[in-house]
């Protein structure tokens, strides 16, 4: 196999193995057999070590002595730290593109949010993340700085959406603040369109690290509540 092959190879591997972890098809936790995995994918096991290197780092899996490979769990401290680091580069970014996106270009987005409600009904949570993340770079796709967008991609594919609540109580209110960004986006408020969404950032984040730890935590944002 040639190194471009082999690479391929390693990048369908990535993509197939956070689409099981993100889609809850393998559980947090769970071990992660390399001769398994080069099964499942149809490859040797250099491609499959490759990837889950990648993903390691991206934080979905984790790699111990003795104990092998598994399915990353929830690490608070990390996931304060994406969170902070997500609500400060997607309000920079959703503000520069609120002022570069035409009406005609809104649509899509709503056709978009029509999409993610649609999912979100019938209770596909895979179809629900896919969807979500397609909305969000819709503007972040549109702020006119290629890398910050690279740099708030490497984020999303590093936070545990698998775990991110879908009570119904929560989807109607996910479905307010979409709709709140939109329609300051239309209004072309870019102060309003970053308020709206790091309001969105903070709520989803507050909710799942409660549903993680069991307990109501701080905002990280709150300089007084460490």
């Amino acid at each position: 196999m040639d190194q471009q092959s082999a690479s391929t190879k390693r990048d369908m591997i990535v993509l197939g193995l956070r689409r099981k972890i993100l889609g809850r098809e393998l559980e947090r936790g769970e071990r992660l057999r390399q001769d398994q995995v080069a099964e499942w994918f149809s490859a040797s096991i250099t491609p499959v070590r490759e990837a889950l290197r990648i993903l390691e780092s991206e934080g979905l899996v984790s790699s111990e002595a003795h104990r092998g490979v598994r399915v990353a769990g929830v690490d608070i401290d990390r996931l304060k730290s994406l969170f902070i680091t997500r609500k400060l580069t997607e309000t920079f970014a959703i503000a520069r593109a609120t002022t570069r996106i035409s009406r005609h270009e809104l649509r899509q987005a709503e056709k978009l949010l029509e999409a993610l409600d649609s999912a979100s009904e019938e209770g596909d949570a895979m179809g629900r993340n896919t969807r979500n993340e397609e909305f969000h770079f819709f503007f972040y796709d549109r702020c006119g700085l290629p890398a910050l967008r690279d740099d708030i991609a490497t984020r999303w594919r590093a936070f545990p959406w698998d775990l991110t609540l879908d009570s119904s109580d929560r989807l109607n209110q996910v479905h307010s603040e979409h709709q709140a960004i939109v329609d300051a986006v239309k209004r072309i408020d870019p102060d309003a369109a970053a308020t709206h969404l790091g309001d969105h950032i903070t709520n989803g984040f507050l909710r799942l690290a409660e549903s993680t730890t069991g307990e109501p935590i701080a905002d990280p944002f709150d300089f007084d509540a460490d």
